[in-house]
């Protein structure tokens, strides 16, 4: 049903890690896309879901970052460690840059396996869904909402479709409003025709290696709004101080505080979730525990409120 989108960086699998029995009972997805070389961490992330008895889509062919120039490691890895384990799923992304006969290569290479398609910007819809035949049906096919129009996705009728929309518009942090629309699939993608959904959580499409300067600090908190036909929202708390790129822990501390402030209001509509609880705990503490963490807590409040709704 939902398919949450990760790229593979640290806080990313950790946060799929601390999530692989709650996702695994909720019959949740995640993809993930491994973008650093050392595949370690997404060994563990994998073993994580596998012990929880869930299910998890690796991208074989990574658009960004140290597997690029073709993910054979990534291949090698799966096939090896896992052959025949239903629980890992391949997935093959299909960008803008990729030949109908780039696409059949792979999904030929992984035939063997359950294959899932992730639709990026490719163009030759139509002539795939024929090129793959009756095959298409065995197939679950995501759609990445900006690249991919309702006419593109008639193509694939018969088979699994999901769609996915990036809720996260990408800003300066000081640019945020306090709160916006995130995304209505929760409660619409039926009506889109589809069997599931999925976003990039609070992180958005955007790929970068490293973030820039913190000039603001910001926490960003999802939440759904039962006055909004079930919609989901999200605020985001900004630092007060915002006009250079020093003291990120006391930032840190301005955002927490507000975003305590909101909570303690009584009509905030945020799940108290265990990561929100972690927030309380942090705003107690007075500690800082490091950006990534920060947005560790956010991915993992985000899983949490979708399971809450959807269960």
């Amino acid at each position: 049903m939902y398919h949450p989108y990760f790229r593979g960086k640290q806080y990313e699998l950790i946060t799929i890690r601390e999530t692989a029995a709650l996702m695994a009972a909720s019959n949740f997805v995640p993809i993930i896309e491994p973008v650093k070389e050392a595949l370690s961490g997404l060994e563990r992330t994998l073993r994580a879901v596998h012990d929880a008895q869930g299910k998890v889509v690796v991208i074989v062919n990574p658009y960004h970052g140290d597997h690029r120039e073709g993910g054979v490691e990534i291949s090698t890895h799966l096939q090896n460690f896992y052959p025949g384990n239903g629980s890992i799923e391949f997935g093959v992304l299909l960008k803008d840059d990729m030949s109908l006969d780039d696409a059949m290569r792979y999904c030929q290479r992984h035939h063997d396996r359950h294959l899932t398609l992730i639709h990026a910007g490719f163009t030759q819809p139509k002539a795939l869904a024929e090129a793959l035949s009756e095959g298409l049906r065995a197939t679950r096919n995501v759609f990445i909402e900006a690249h991919c129009g309702k006419l593109y996705r008639k193509h694939f009728q018969g088979s699994h479709r999901v769609l996915l929309r990036d809720g996260f518009q990408r800003r300066r942090n000081r640019d945020h409003p306090d709160f916006e629309l995130f995304s209505d699939l929760n409660v619409t993608y039926e009506e889109e025709g589809m069997n599931g959904f999925g976003d990039f959580l609070i992180v958005g499409d955007d790929y970068s290696e490293t973030g820039g300067p913190a000039y603001a600090v910001a926490i960003h908190l999802t939440f759904i709004d039962p006055d909004q036909d079930d919609a989901m929202f999200i605020y985001h708390f900004k630092s007060t101080r915002q006009d250079t790129p020093t003291d990120p822990a006391g930032k840190f501390a301005e955002a927490l505080e507000k975003m305590v402030e909101k909570l303690n209001s009584g009509n905030s509509n945020v799940l108290e979730t265990s990561a929100v609880k972690e927030f309380r705990e942090l705003h107690a503490k007075k500690h800082f525990p490091g950006l990534g963490y920060v947005k560790k807590l956010s991915m993992k409040h985000h899983i949490e409120t979708l399971d809450d709704f959807l269960r």
